[in-house]
C-alpha cells in the first residue's frame, strides 16, 4: 500500500513540513530508514539519525528545533510516539480486513451467529448458541465454547482457547495461546489431607479495548465473573486467578500473577514477575515495580512500591543502598564492640 505524505499527515492530524506528494510504502526505524519508508522520531537520543536517514519522511514533534539540514520530508505531530502507534494500528487493521472468509474444515454449532467481514481459519470450533459480532477474526485452532459472546473487531489469535459462558468484548486482541475461562484454583482440605475441588461456575467478562498476551491464563469466576475491564493490556505468560477484577487502562508486564479475589484500581502499571495475594485491594494509578510482592492493601492513589514484600518505592532504593553496605557495617560495629 502506498500513501502521501500529506496522506499520512491528515490521517494524523499533522502538518507537512516539505513535499506533500512524496510517496511512502512501508514503515521503518529512523536509522533504518531507506527512500520510500516512513520513520518517527521521539527519543532524544536518536535525534542524530534526523540528519542522516535516508527514510522519505519523518514523524517528529511540533516542539522539535532543527539543528542540521534534514533530507527527510517531516510531519509535525503532538506526540510522535502515540501518533506513530496510531499509524500501526491502522496498518494492522488494514491488513486485518484483507483477510476473510472461512477455511475449511472448521465447525460453528448450532443456534450460533456471526457477524459480517468475519474470518474463520482452518480447525478453528465454535460452540452452541454463541453470538459473534462483525469483523470479528478467528484463527485456525481457536476454540470457542458453548454460550460465548464476542463483540465486534475482535481478533483471536492461532490456539486461544475461550471456555463456555465467557464475554469477550469489541476490539479486543487475545493472542497465540490464551485461555479465557479456565477453571479457577480452588480447592477445600479435607480431614483426610486431601483436597476437593470447588465447582467454578462463575465465567470471565473482558470489556472493550482490553488485549491478552500470548499464553496468558484468565480463570473463571467460583462465582459471578473474573473481569478486566475496558482498555486494560495484559501481557504474556500472566495468571489472572479466579474472580480477580482489573480495572481500566491498567498494563500488566509479563510473568505476573493475581492470586484469587485481588481488585486492581484504574490507570495503574504492574512491572514484571510481580506477585499480588488474594483478597486485596489496589487504588488508582499505583505503580508497582518488577519482581515485587503486594501482601496487603494499597490505599493511597498514585503509590510507587517495589520490593516483596512491596513499601514504597524510595524507602526500598535506601533500604537496599544499606543492605549493600552490611557487612562493611558489621564490621563497625564489631570493632565498637572491642572498644567498648
Amino acid at each position: 500500500m502506498e500513501f502521501t505524505v500529506q496522506q499520512i499527515a491528515d490521517l494524523l492530524q499533522g502538518q507537512v513540513h516539505g513535499d506533500g506528494n512524496a510517496t511512502v510504502n512501508r514503515l521503518a526505524k529512523i536509522e533504518e530508514g531507506t527512500p520510500g519508508s516512513l520513520s518517527f522520531l521521539s527519543n532524544a537520543k536518536y535525534e542524530h539519525y534526523l540528519y542522516s536517514t535516508g527514510a522519505t519522511a519523518v514523524i517528529v514533534a511540533k516542539t522539535l528545533e532543527i539543528k542540521q539540514p534534514v533530507s527527510a520530508n517531516l510531519i509535525l505531530v503532538d506526540d510522535p510516539y502515540s501518533s506513530f502507534s496510531t499509524l500501526l494500528e491502522v496498518y494492522q487493521q488494514a491488513v486485518a480486513a484483507a483477510r476473510t472468509g472461512v477455511e475449511e474444515p472448521c465447525f460453528i454449532g448450532e443456534n450460533s451467529s456471526i457477524g459480517e467481514r468475519h474470518y474463520r481459519g482452518a480447525f478453528s470450533y465454535i460452540g452452541k448458541n454463541c453470538k459473534i459480532g462483525t469483523g470479528v477474526h478467528i484463527y485456525p485452532h481457536v476454540y470457542i465454547g458453548d454460550n460465548v459472546t464476542i463483540g465486534d473487531n475482535t481478533v483471536l489469535f492461532a490456539g486461544a482457547k475461550i471456555y463456555a459462558d465467557c464475554v469477550i468484548g469489541a476490539s479486543c486482541t487475545i493472542h497465540a495461546g490464551a485461555v479465557i475461562g479456565s477453571d479457577g484454583f480452588g480447592f477445600a482440605p479435607q480431614k483426610d489431607g486431601s483436597y476437593k475441588a470447588i465447582p467454578q461456575i462463575g465465567n470471565v467478562v473482558l470489556e472493550d479495548h482490553v488485549r491478552i498476551g500470548a499464553n496468558t491464563t484468565v480463570d473463571c469466576a467460583t462465582m459471578g465473573s473474573t473481569i478486566i475491564r475496558t482498555g486494560t493490556k495484559i501481557d504474556n505468560l500472566v495468571q489472572v486467578a479466579h474472580n480477580v477484577e482489573i480495572g481500566r487502562h491498567t498494563v500488566v508486564a509479563a510473568q505476573t500473577a493475581f492470586a484469587g479475589s485481588s481488585k486492581v484500581g484504574n490507570y495503574c502499571t504492574i512491572a514484571g514477575q510481580v506477585g499480588v495475594v488474594g483478597h486485596i485491594s489496589i487504588a488508582d494509578r499505583t505503580i508497582v515495580g518488577a519482581k515485587s510482592g503486594i501482601s496487603k492493601n494499597i490505599k493511597e492513589e498514585g503509590t510507587f512500591v517495589q520490593g516483596a514484600p512491596a513499601f514504597d518505592y524510595k524507602q526500598n532504593l535506601r533500604a537496599m543502598a544499606v543492605f549493600r553496605k552490611l557487612p562493611e557495617l558489621q564490621k563497625q560495629v564489631e570493632e565498637l564492640r572491642e572498644k567498648l
